[in-house]
């Protein structure tokens, strides 16, 4: 028997993701190899994390977060943007204004200006700090870890297309003084002349490779960059994906403080990912 599960494929800056409309499934329904299952590029629709997006009693809506690996995330900037678009044209949310609820708490979220973003306003967040046992190798120029959501380590390089992403970033990211949970691993340079955008690549937990962008990293960098004094905020960046993230927050008495992340929360195609049902009912993929 042939099952055809229902999906939205979606892109923030070219973070992608395979988002589910939490009326018709839930949580339960996804355990960690059918998450894998789906996500995966060649065998399934390819994303770099899974959403059930889905009515909530307190916020009005709810984004339920995967890696690709299956294991479950408090939070993701892109695909807090990619929810919100989703959200607001599914009728979960209003498009002038939602919370949303994610595992790290209550957000606040809008439609953009333009067609298919949003922003999201974060929590306040400690200004980015240096990790006692972390130091910057040859070639690097600062390193500092900010928590927004998720702990994101900021590496300052002269050009992020020099840096080693898969040796650094996967060495960052599993670094003894981060504990055994780790951080995610953002590298950022400066903009290219006639550009007005910092770049910056990451490599992500979970993921764990390089993603084409990372909006709570974005933000960690961006505040980074301007605590530095290396930029005034707003900034804006452009990850490996292409498109710009922008960010803003006013920085004070170590604390940053009415943030803001603006971008891309596109839908890029609706699908039906076809299962055939095993004994046990659960889907193996067609």
């Amino acid at each position: 028997m042939v099952n055809g599960v229902p999906f939205f494929k979606m892109t923030g800056s070219g973070n992608d993701f395979v988002v589910l409309d939490g009326r018709d499934t839930t949580p339960a329904d996804w355990p960690p190899e059918r998450i894998r299952a789906v996500c995966d590029r060649r065998m399934g629709a390819g994303a770099d994390g899974l959403v059930i997006l889905a009515p909530d009693a307190s916020t009005g809506v709810r984004m339920h977060f995967y890696n690709l690996d299956g294991g479950r995330a408090a939070m993701c900037g892109n695909a807090a943007l990619c929810s919100t678009a989703l959200a607001a044209h599914l009728g979960l949310g209003e498009a002038g204004g939602m919370t949303l609820g994610t595992d790290a708490g209550p957000f606040r979220t809008r439609v953009g200006g333009a067609a298919w973003t949003a922003e999201l306003n974060l929590p306040d967040f400690a200004l980015p700090a240096p990790v006692p046992g972390i130091a910057p190798e040859p070639g690097e120029e600062d390193i500092a870890l900010a928590t927004v959501g998720v702990p994101h380590l900021v590496v300052l390089v002269a050009n992020v297309d020099l840096v080693d992403l898969d040796r650094r970033g996967r060495e960052l990211r599993h670094h003894p003084a981060l504990g055994q949970a780790g951080a995610n691993a953002n590298f950022i340079s400066p903009p290219r002349r006639g550009d007005d955008a910092w770049r910056i690549r990451t490599f992500e937990r979970g993921v764990e490779g390089e993603t084409l962008a990372c909006g709570t990293g974005t933000v960690a960098a961006a505040v980074f960059t301007a605590q530095k004094g290396l930029g005034g905020l707003p900034l804006r960046f452009r990850s490996s994906g292409g498109p710009i993230l922008e960010v803003r927050a006013t920085l004070g008495g170590g604390q940053a403080t009415d943030v803001w992340l603006c971008g891309e929360g596109r839908l890029v195609y609706r699908g039906e990912w076809l299962e055939v049902a095993g004994p046990d009912g659960r889907g193996k993929t067609a």
